[in-house]
């Protein structure tokens, strides 16, 4: 049996999850000047933070459930992630057609007005009553509202907060589990598992951020009794071919009251979703074909032309880790976060709930409720969002490489902001990029995300760093992770 290593220094935390509430914590505690290890048992944001629905907005059904603390709380944040990552976060406007059916149009009126109030101070565009003009649409010439929200790429998000996190000091250890952990009065001492093996650091505080599998961490590996309970909730989405035209997405009223939206997606999808499904396991994640029924009808519902299953080009589930309110319907579960610090010998917070767009404020508070000082995010860029106009900084882009095709450029661009330059370099040419994947895919931007983003396979690139899953087909992703494993091996 291999032997396990000797402890080093204890870290001052050791955070379990690389979700975008792990590494949005260690990025904090890292500009505070913590001394941070967060461990992932795959990839980042495996889990379900790239699976969402890609928006960085308030909830405005939130305002049904007289959410209002949180609502206010998430607006803040959007103002803030478009501000400091204007790569990855950008304005979306939002269309709502009006059914006399389901919610009056007053009531409407009023819920955008207010949440026009809880958004004072921001850019976007107030909400505002429209005609509609897109054919495809039964209700076309009929009326509707238009508001604005924010659209994320929010796998990217939790890279790049671990990109920070790391460039400020904390180390991140993806495909390594946490076997076991025992705690004393000052310190834990915790066995690892990685590819190499086990082995066994200390660790002054831990931070468990395991989304949902936090309930599973804490009262297994964790050895705890007590703790909240998390409701674990499947919301899934189906990807289309493009069903509506324009840059905006859609907000469908649906006759059970709930909401679908209907989102440009890439160039050439649509992105429809999500339903709420209760489920027992972390990793029931498979999309079920009454969901699919439900979405296309959902969509069918406002189209002119009904969508069939063939349309459907991808699919995906993710699952939400709400806390359990003991409420009985799952779209009325609040989004919101609990944090739960036991300090019954070493520090111990548990992360329960909270959503994408709350991610950094629920960072600063885990901090505050640890008695950490520092770590202000607020008005630091995330990596590659030095830059305030990215139709300014697209132009230099096209300027600088203009061999890259349209789609190319555009996608790098707001996948790496003004990090760029460290993936293409001084390319002249796309031969000087190396081997072609597809879809724009080269050698060199591969060596990067394994270099410098944790990718070690390519559903970690096609999925999660850059999407373009929907764009190769199987032989030229079984080269990608032919070409991954030889550069990693």
């Amino acid at each position: 049996m291999r032997p396990v290593p000797s402890m080093p220094e204890p870290y001052d935390l050791l955070i379990v999850g690389g979700g975008v509430n792990g590494t949005a914590i260690a990025r904090a505690a890292a500009v505070a000047g913590q001394r941070i290890l967060l461990v992932e048992q795959g990839d980042l944001a495996q889990g379900t933070s790239s699976t969402s629905t890609k928006l960085m907005h308030g909830g405005l059904r939130y305002l049904e459930y007289y959410e209002y603390k949180l609502v206010h709380e998430a607006l803040a944040e959007r103002a803030i992630m478009l501000r400091t990552a204007p790569h990855i976060v950008w304005p979306l406007e939002f269309r709502l057609p009006h059914m006399p059916s389901m919610r009056p149009w007053p009531i409407v009126r009023m819920g955008l007005w207010l949440y026009d109030l809880f958004a004072l101070g921001g850019s976007l565009p107030r909400s505002r009553g429209i005609r509609l003009d897109d054919p495809a649409l039964v209700q076309n010439g009929g009326r509707g509202f238009s508001y604005w929200d924010g659209w994320v790429d929010d796998a990217r998000l939790v890279v790049l907060n671990a990109v920070d996190a790391a460039e400020s000091g904390a180390k991140i250890s993806t495909r390594t589990r946490l076997e076991s952990a025992q705690r004393q009065a000052d310190q834990w001492t915790v066995t690892l598992r990685d590819a190499a093996g086990a082995h066994q650091v200390s660790a002054r505080t831990i931070v468990n951020a395991a989304g949902p599998w936090a309930e599973q961490v804490l009262h297994g590996q964790l050895g705890q009794t007590d703790g909240s309970h998390i409701r674990l909730v499947r919301g899934s989405h189906i990807v289309v071919k493009r069903c509506l035209s324009g840059n905006h997405a859609w907000l469908l009223q649906q006759p059970d009251g709930r909401i679908v939206f209907a989102i440009p997606y890439l160039d050439d999808f649509t992105l429809i979703g999500t339903t709420e499904v209760t489920v027992k396991d972390p990793t029931d994640t498979q999309i079920a074909p009454t969901e699919v029924a439900y979405l296309l009808d959902a969509a069918n519902l406002y189209l002119r032309t009904p969508l069939r299953d063939e349309a459907i080009v991808g699919s995906y589930g993710g699952i939400r880790p709400l806390i359990d309110d003991g409420t009985e319907a799952a779209k009325a579960v609040s989004r919101d976060y609990r944090l739960e610090l036991d300090r019954n010998g070493a520090a111990l917070l548990s992360v329960f709930g909270g959503k994408i767009t709350t991610a950094r404020h629920l960072a600063q508070a885990a901090l505050d409720r640890l008695g950490i000082g520092g770590g202000d995010t607020r008005e630091r860029p995330l990596p590659g969002g030095e830059f305030t106009d990215f139709g300014a900084f697209l132009a230099d882009v096209r300027a600088r490489w203009p061999f890259l095709e349209e789609p190319v450029a555009r996608r790098m661009a707001h996948a790496y902001g003004s990090r760029i330059g460290a993936v293409l370099g001084d390319a002249r040419t796309p031969d000087n990029l190396g081997a072609d994947f597809g879809a724009g895919l080269r050698a060199q931007e591969v060596d990067y995300l394994i270099d410098y983003e944790w990718a070690r396979s390519a559903h970690d690139i096609i999925w999660r760093r850059t999407k373009l899953g929907y764009y190769l087909n199987p032989a030229q992703i079984e080269r990608l992770d032919h070409y991954i494993h030889e550069a990693v091996a």
